[in-house]
């Protein structure tokens, strides 16, 4: 297992960088590391990737276990692969964030999407006396009243069939009555880009941020450009199966399991995990479909946290970053409660976690596998939030005090 640890003892200048090596946050990297150790000792999830970073200036980048521990069955390799700290990952749902709001965002700066605007401004036929009330906004804070979830994949096999499948299908709540986490939301927020741009999202995401910021391992499809040392998530789509097939579980679906059989029956090594996404997306959409490493990810929220600047490059206006970073209101982002204000984060079903803090400059990544260990006796896999949120707050504690 290859590992990497950076602590920048004496070789960083300025006042933020001296916090860096202060016994508190060293003491605060230390306890992370243990967390993530016993997280992976203890069957929890067979490996992990930390990244630890304060003012653009890494003070962790860690390799923690296996990046496959399990085969198809469930059953331990006789030679399972170690994780590496450059080991790409499914961010399923941080997706959401690192892509279609990002997308958003870069179109957004250039006056080409209005987030206030009806959606059908954008996606004309998208029209209905209740999907007329829909905003940009209500899609990107989860407020638009569509429903959460459901395998569309079982109506339609590519993009136009699930756009319809969509439009076609009544609101779940009123528009604007509250927060309802949505993947079709973003499946459209998806749509709007690829319509707005003239290019699939994929594309135009690779030749405007991922490109321009030289970042070669992120992307959608990652096997077709060439990249290798994935770390595997699911058995086939397992959980999904049980979504459609047990009617207590997960959002319930009404119609006919059995009248769709594409499931896949391998371990997914380099293939989105997501349903909808891969089945009924050809693997690229809003809500799912991007990888990428812990390296990646940092610039991606350094470009976040320096409002729009990173690596010298003015990507998006400070402007547009602080509107959709608005306390309290975040756009495309969640704001972690109990956080400081501004702070900013998102999770991917697969195990992965970002988080971004503008007050103390930091950026934490925690990407694991979680998927590879299999599911408990009730059909659940490792609930990682509580890992990702000790980890969190230890650090930030330790940044929050002077040295």
């Amino acid at each position: 297992m290859k590992a990497v640890f950076v602590l920048a003892a004496g070789l960083l200048l300025g006042s933020s960088d001296a916090m860096a090596q202060t016994p508190k946050i060293q003491d605060a990297v230390a306890k992370a590391n243990a967390l993530v150790k016993a997280a992976v000792a203890g069957g929890a999830i067979p490996g992990a990737v930390m990244l630890i970073a304060v003012d653009g200036k890494v003070l962790e980048q860690r390799a923690f276990g296996f990046a496959q521990l399990n085969d198809f069955e469930g059953r331990k390799l006789a030679a399972p692969r170690a994780m590496q700290t450059s080991t790409v990952f499914d961010l399923a749902s941080v997706t959401k964030v690192m892509a279609a709001t990002m997308a958003v965002m870069l179109l957004a700066d250039q006056k080409k999407i209005d987030v206030g605007a009806p959606v059908y401004r954008y996606l004309p036929d998208f029209r209905g006396p209740d999907f007329d009330k829909i905003t940009v906004r209500h899609l990107l804070t989860h407020t638009s009243g569509l429903v959460q979830w459901q395998p569309l994949y079982y109506q339609a096999a590519d993009k136009a069939g699930i756009y319809q499948a969509i439009r076609t299908m009544p609101l779940q709540w009123p528009v604007g009555e509250g927060y309802h986490y949505s993947d079709l939301g973003f499946m459209l927020i998806g749509a709007i880009v690829e319509r707005v741009s003239g290019k699939p999202l994929d594309v135009f995401v690779a030749e405007t941020l991922y490109g321009p910021l030289g970042l070669k391992h992120t992307g959608f499809l990652p096997k077709t450009h060439g990249l290798s040392d994935f770390a595997v998530t699911e058995s086939g789509n397992g959980y999904e199966r049980h979504m459609i097939y047990g009617p207590d579980f997960g959002y319930g679906y009404k119609g006919d399991p059995k009248s769709w059989d594409g499931w896949r029956r391998y371990v997914l090594d380099g293939e989105v995990n997501d349903g909808n996404a891969w089945y009924g997306n050809g693997g690229v959409a809003g809500h799912a479909g991007l990888f990428s490493t812990a390296a990646d990810l940092k610039v991606l929220l350094d470009l976040m946290l320096n409002r729009g600047i990173v690596a010298g490059q003015r990507m998006i206006s400070a402007e547009v970053v602080d509107l959709f970073l608005k306390p309290d209101a975040h756009l495309g982002w969640r704001q972690p409660e109990g956080l400081p204000s501004g702070a900013f984060a998102h999770t991917g079903f697969t195990g992965t976690y970002i988080l971004g803090v503008p007050e103390v400059k930091l950026a934490f990544v925690l990407l694991t596998n979680r998927q590879n260990a299999g599911v408990d006796a009730k059909g659940y896999f490792t609930d990682v939030g509580p890992l990702q949120e000790q980890a969190s707050r230890m650090l930030l504690e330790a940044l929050s005090h002077k040295p």
